[in-house]
């Protein structure tokens, strides 16, 4: 697996984007582009206290504010490895890219009009902070 999302690690990042989502709902989206990114019934009570919702080839991050927040995604090399004693919160989990295009938008963001990164089509780690 390829790790997607990390900040700050002391190993070799592929590459960095960094973004300003408006986090509408408390939430952004990371997805395939070729899904529909729906995440209705993932919301679930845990979901909302995990600020993780996922479903297929989807993550929903959970914000605590609604307004525009920083958001930066990095595409590592390896898992990094690093203590989580700077973060509040941090959740890990797996989304397929089946399109090679992952897409970074605020849930009620114009799609079409979303930012967008190439990457190769398959399973990637995702570490949220």
């Amino acid at each position: 697996m390829n790790e997607l999302l990390g900040v700050n690690l002391p190993i070799l990042i592929m590459s960095s984007y960094r973004y300003t989502l408006f986090a509408d709902y408390f939430q952004l989206y990371l997805q395939d582009e070729k899904v529909d990114g729906n995440l209705s019934d993932a919301w679930t009570e845990q979901a909302v206290q995990d600020l993780l919702a996922i479903a297929p080839g989807t993550i929903g991050v959970g914000t605590v504010r609604n307004m525009d927040v920083p958001v930066e995604v990095e595409l590592l090399q390896s898992t990094p490895s690093e203590s989580f004693d700077a973060w509040d919160q941090v959740n890990e989990c797996d989304i397929e890219i089946r399109s090679g295009t992952l897409v970074i938008a605020g849930c009620t963001d114009y799609f079409p009009d979303a930012a967008r990164i190439k990457v190769e089509p398959g399973s990637y780690r995702a570490r949220v902070y």
